[in-house]
């Protein structure tokens, strides 16, 4: 179910990567550690509080050496952002003689690198919240106490705690809000233009000019049609293994059937065919969905030609519908086999503190879960962070995290709109096809 984001508080917006349910960070698949040695097989008990957060030898004066692995997306490094505060966070910590290894891992990656090799992987990663359940049942995400879970609880907005939380436990610190919204460019495309995908899909444009762009990410985007539709997975929730999955009723069959027609028109671009980003920069596409993390990158290339917006109505079936996109957080974790906890706990509580919040929004455009930063002047008026409130109260549906979606959802739900490309799927056999769909994910 949908946690509602209060509109007076910037913080309390959203909480979506990626793929894999998540907000997928496009192209922050780097090294992902494969030469880095093996950090150490003495593990950490993750149902117990890791409250330990600071000054180890910092009372005597010693000064004890530490190694800390980070994973961390390609626009965290590309930024300079966790350089800057690996920086800070040493000058800070005397106590400890940092040895700093920063590897590339997008939060959609993130859980997949930590389970290959929980002892070998990060001390501290970002990933995205719909990952939570897995890495615990894995024992691979230290439970945090002490500062780290007293700044969740007190400094972080209560709808987007929820996603870094399983049942009263804190297991990590969400800093920015993970889900997709409209961009447009008004080259192309009106504001009344982009209320409704039928209105966008009936614009007249250029021979050469795409009206959409339709892309998937295995899933994640592809939800907010059937999830749109008032059709769910599991439940509303997405934890109610019992309610079993609707998608090959009546509604979803019509769902699917206008999917066919919109992935099949000459006038929907479709991703992996060609990019967004060659597209804009010839005005050649009315609209597309992504996330903050891109913002600047299409901000640069069209500037006041830009617009954003929550994603529009559709009508699948004779009945206008809103478009619901999973909605979600990107949070830090800490490795529950770290051999430096104490060090790794503060640093993951460092980097979601407000200072550093805010420093990723003015780098990167991430809106901070902070209450205080959230409703600082800066942010408010910000339109961007005034699009993913409005987004999250209108537009948006709590991404499930259960094991049992995450474990399915992505890979057979991933593989609808490429059958459809394909023609595998068409009109004459959807029913057939989306009964295979519910069967794969039910049994």
């Amino acid at each position: 179910m949908k946690k509602k984001v209060l509109a007076c508080t910037m913080a309390a917006a959203l909480c979506l990567s990626m793929l894999a349910g998540c907000g997928n960070d496009s192209g922050n698949a780097g090294n992902t550690g494969s030469n880095a040695g093996n950090t150490g097989s003495n593990t950490s008990d993750t149902g117990s509080n890791t409250s330990d957060t600071g000054s180890a030898g910092g009372s005597t004066g010693e000064v004890t050496d530490v190694a800390l692995k980070v994973w961390c997306p390609q626009n965290q490094v590309d930024t300079g952002i966790m350089a800057d505060q690996q920086a800070a966070f040493a000058a800070a910590h005397p106590e400890w003689n940092i040895t700093w290894t920063t590897e590339i891992v997008g939060e959609d990656n993130a859980k997949t690198e930590v389970l290959k090799d929980v002892d070998a992987a990060a001390d501290v990663f970002l990933f995205a919240s719909d990952q939570l359940i897995e890495l615990v049942d894995a024992g691979a995400i230290a439970q945090l106490g002490g500062d780290a879970e007293k700044l969740v609880k007190e400094t972080i907005a209560d709808s987007v705690r929820a996603t870094a939380m399983v049942g009263d436990a804190t297991y990590a610190i969400p800093f920015t809000h993970n889900t997709f919204f409209m961009f447009y460019d008004k080259t192309i495309m009106s504001e009344d233009d982009v209320t409704s995908l039928e209105k966008i899909m009936a614009k007249e444009t250029a021979d050469n000019v795409y009206n959409y762009y339709f892309e998937s990410s295995g899933g994640w985007k592809l939800g907010c049609y059937y999830y749109g539709a008032g059709l769910t997975v599991f439940g509303p929730e997405g934890n109610d293994l019992e309610a079993g999955v609707n998608w090959n009723n009546a509604t979803g069959v019509a769902v699917t059937n206008y999917l066919i027609d919109l992935i099949n028109n000459p006038k929907c671009a479709y991703d992996g065919e060609i990019a967004v980003s060659e597209l804009i920069e010839d005005h050649r596409l009315g609209v597309w969905f992504d996330g903050s993390w891109n913002y600047e990158t299409y901000k640069n290339i069209l500037g006041d030609d830009m617009g954003i917006g929550v994603i529009p109505t559709f009508n699948p079936d004779g009945n206008d519908y809103q478009l619901l996109g999973f909605y979600g957080s990107k949070c830090i974790g800490v490795n529950a086999h770290s051999k430096n906890m104490a060090a790794a706990v503060a640093f993951a509580t460092y980097l979601g503190n407000e200072e550093n919040q805010m420093l990723r929004y003015q780098k990167s455009a991430q809106v901070p879960t902070n209450i205080t930063a959230g409703a600082s002047t800066e942010v408010i008026s910000d339109p961007l962070a005034a699009v993913i409130v409005k987004e999250s109260n209108e537009a948006s549906v709590m991404q499930p995290s259960h094991s049992v979606f995450s474990s399915r959802y992505w890979t057979y739900a991933g593989a609808i709109p490429t059958e459809i490309r394909s023609g595998e799927i068409n009109k004459d056999n959807v029913q057939e096809k989306l009964d295979t769909f519910v069967k794969a994910m039910t049994e």
